[in-house]
């Protein structure tokens, strides 16, 4: 079923935003790859003669939801600590912001190839990415190399614990 025409709006009230990291580097055995939520964000796609995707998201809203692996069960402290070192560190309170320069829907109207620029603690980078209608919800997924927009990935023990420069992001929207 293609996506139907008009603007869809969404949020934390019908979709999900998210991050994905993995760890890597000798003492990867000790920490967890992380499922954050962006819990402070809007976006709107609109299906015109000329598609176009807006996003906008408060960096200082992201929340540490689970972490697999590792050699401990991650607590509520140290997901809070993780968060304050995002907000600090890693976007430093900045603002994201992501603005379509084209859509191009598929012949079906089911598969979107979305191309824009990201502006992601204080920097502006082209990305491009896949939405997808199926069973009545939008979903996709772009992966962020976070030192392309000058983020230099978290270390801990000395280098040897270092979360992956690429992260994934995904939406899951209810249409």
């Amino acid at each position: 079923m293609p996506i139907e025409p008009g603007t869809h709006r969404f949020g934390p009230h019908n979709a999900t935003l998210s991050v994905e990291t993995a760890r890597k580097g000798a003492a990867a055995k000790a920490g967890h790859d992380l499922l954050i939520e962006v819990t402070s964000w809007e976006a709107e796609l609109d299906v015109a003669k000329d598609p176009a995707i807006t996003l906008t998201a408060d960096g200082a809203s992201l929340k540490v939801r689970d972490g697999s692996g590792g050699v401990t069960t991650l607590g509520d402290d140290e997901k809070a600590g993780i968060e304050q070192t995002i907000d600090d560190e890693v976007l430093r309170g900045a603002t994201i912001e992501f603005r379509s320069s084209s859509v191009d829907l598929d012949p079906g109207g089911t598969t979107a190839t979305v191309h824009g620029e990201l502006a992601l603690a204080g920097m502006s980078r082209p990305i491009s990415f896949e939405l997808r209608r199926e069973d009545g919800r939008l979903t996709g997924r772009a992966t962020v190399k976070q030192s392309d927009w000058g983020i230099k990935p978290y270390t801990a023990l000395f280098g040897t614990l270092k979360v992956a420069d690429e992260v994934e992001v995904a939406i899951d929207a209810g249409l």
